[in-house]
């Protein structure tokens, strides 16, 4: 159960936050402009690329990791291909997980490491791995870690991972999720793709989605009203609710599926998402189940102090700005209005594509951190 009167209550969020959620959140503005320092400083601008690798390959564990590929591979389009590889193991601990690069790997190729921890034994393999077959190897990590010494000895290209004083002693270790980790670990990257020349994330562009994330920090702070705070105002939406996250635009389909990541890992929360417009018809169905806001609207013989309410969908849509004006947002509006299903909006302001996916993702992570901290996760 959601407990709507401790989003209007600064002082108890804070004491719910334990894992420094909030404050993740809140200093994403700061994270972006001390993650491209170090990006600057490990000589990510002096670089001199011969020209474009043939593709990229990211490895990591982890939500943090599966976003960022997604969020570059995005931004890249058509220029170059960005392939997550997917670890194997038995278990999520980072002594288990395993990599492996393809077969065709070789000198043409990118191998990009992302890991808030840095420990992993079989990351520094796959970094001695590519070293042997030529590929050029990037790595984003703690300092210190055994990553970091690793990617020395191959030569490689090692940016230190932004982080915050209170988040070294943390227990237990950081969510992959958390607000924090995803930029510090992608701003390095946006620079160093920017300097061969596969985006366009120049260090003025990089200020512009410092400020933009210090821009949202400051409409959905805790110190906010409800009724003027879009993140806490789409938290308590989402309560009881089973989110069906809708996404338009290119910006915002990686946007969706971090949200649905940050749901699942802060908040406990499970989500469906789904880009528009092949969305209307892979959830039509569900929106027409049981799962449909009307489907049991009086619950008449539920106990209201022992049973939790029946879970209902609750879409969500996330746009961009539309393009020529060719959209699908009435149609998808018409859809859950046509089954009783509510619905949410949001829409970033004006601004480049990289702002405004900054604008979305923040603007989530917010209300996934309200979420987590009102239901008690």
């Amino acid at each position: 159960m959601l407990d709507e009167s401790l989003l209007d209550t600064p002082e108890a969020l804070a004491e719910a936050d334990h894992r420094a959620l909030l404050r993740g959140a809140a200093e994403a503005g700061a994270r972006v402009r001390t993650a491209a320092r170090h990006a600057t400083e490990a000589g990510v601008h002096e670089l001199k690329p011969d020209g474009r690798p043939r593709a990229i390959l990211l490895a990591g564990p982890g939500a943090a990791a599966t976003c960022v590929a997604d969020l570059l591979g995005t931004l890249a389009g058509a220029a170059c291909p960005v392939t997550r590889l997917a670890p194997a193991g038995v278990a999520p601990a980072a002594g288990a997980l395993r990599w492996e690069l393809p077969g065709w790997a070789g000198s043409v190729d990118l191998l990009i490491v992302t890991t808030p921890d840095g420990s992993e034994p079989s990351l520094s393999l796959l970094v001695e791995q590519a070293y042997r077959r030529g590929c050029t190897v990037v790595a984003v990590a703690p300092a210190g870690s055994p990553l970091a010494d690793a990617a020395g000895a191959a030569h490689g290209l090692f940016v230190p991972m932004a982080t915050a004083p209170y988040e070294q002693d943390e227990q237990p270790p950081v969510a992959a999720s958390a607000p924090g980790v995803l930029w510090a670990l992608l701003t390095p990257l946006l620079a160093l793709l920017d300097r061969i020349a596969l985006i366009t994330a120049p260090p003025e562009e990089l200020e512009r989605v410092a400020d933009r994330l210090d821009h949202i920090a400051e409409r959905c702070g805790p110190a906010v009203a409800t009724y003027s705070n879009p993140a806490k105002t789409l938290a308590a939406e989402l309560a009881d609710s089973l989110p069906v996250i809708w996404t338009e635009g290119t910006s915002a389909g990686p946007a969706g599926r971090r949200f649905a990541a940050a749901l699942a890992e802060l908040a406990g929360r499970p989500s469906l998402v789904a880009e528009l417009p092949e969305a209307l018809a892979a959830h039509n169905a569900l929106l027409a189940g049981p799962l449909a806001a009307g489907a049991d609207p009086d619950d008449f013989f539920r106990d209201r102090v022992e049973e939790a309410p029946a879970l209902h969908a609750r879409v969500v849509l996330l746009r961009d700005r539309p393009i020529g004006g060719l959209t699908a947002a009435p149609a998808a509006r018409e859809l859950a209005l046509s089954h009783d299903t509510p619905i949410s909006e949001l829409e970033p302001e004006a601004g480049d594509e990289l702002v405004t996916l900054a604008d979305l993702i923040a603007m989530t992570d917010f209300a996934a951190v309200y979420l987590a901290l009102a239901s008690g996760a």
